[in-house]
């Protein structure tokens, strides 16, 4: 199975998903952004993982999510926390399909794609 790369996401976050299938998520890191909104025009699949984006490689264990909806905000920051002015957060819908183990990576159109192989809870190692 295929899905769009969405590195760096909270322990808590990854916890909730297997409490509760259904969940928003908010994403800031424009890489993460970039990502799904690539992942709405194509594969509405997204892989879930706590690793950095850097650490991710064959045998990186996630979470293989459907991607429901999603949209931007765009969020003015206060002058004295940074030197910009605004910045663009994504909220996205996304349903709990299993758990995974990146299998293959490939860059496609500044997006990372991951082949996943699902598994079983008995399998993971992470938690």
């Amino acid at each position: 199975m295929e899905a769009v790369l969405i590195a760096g996401i909270a322990r808590r976050l990854l916890d909730e998903l297997l409490r509760n299938p259904y969940r928003t998520i908010e994403l800031r890191s424009a890489r993460n952004v970039l990502a799904v909104e690539r992942a709405m025009e194509d594969l509405r699949r997204l892989f879930l993982t706590y690793e950095p984006f850097e650490d991710v490689r064959t045998g990186t264990e996630g979470l293989i999510t459907e991607l429901i909806e999603a949209r931007e905000l765009n969020m003015r920051v206060p002058w004295e926390e940074s030197d910009e002015r605004e910045v663009t957060v994504c909220r996205a819908r996304v349903k709990l399909l299993g758990l995974g183990r990146v299998v293959e990576m490939e860059r496609r159109d500044s997006i990372t794609v991951v082949k996943v192989r699902e598994m079983l809870p008995q399998e993971m190692q992470i938690g």
